[in-house]
């Protein structure tokens, strides 16, 4: 139960890995996958993103991407342009 204090969760997935060409969003190696983590709101997983694409910035291949679950567990109430 939330109170009228808290925020609502809008839960994001931070990961990434090395991509097989640089034009798209297939991965080299599924086993290889970094999860970096599930966070409750975008600015923290905007954060750990961005440090974690700042620490592969010497391997141009690998790509670190934000997945907004929040939209994906009730897509009926996402709508486009809010996290």
């Amino acid at each position: 139960m939330t109170g009228p204090a808290e925020k609502k969760q809008l839960l994001h997935l931070v990961f990434g890995g090395e991509l097989k060409s640089l034009g798209s969003t297939e991965f080299r190696d599924l086993a290889a996958l970094d999860i970096v983590g599930i966070y409750p709101d975008y600015a923290s997983a905007h954060a750990a993103w961005r440090a974690k694409a700042q620490s592969t910035v010497d391997n141009a291949d690998t790509r670190y991407f934000i997945v907004h679950l929040h939209r994906l567990l009730d897509p009926e109430s996402a709508s486009p342009g809010k996290d």
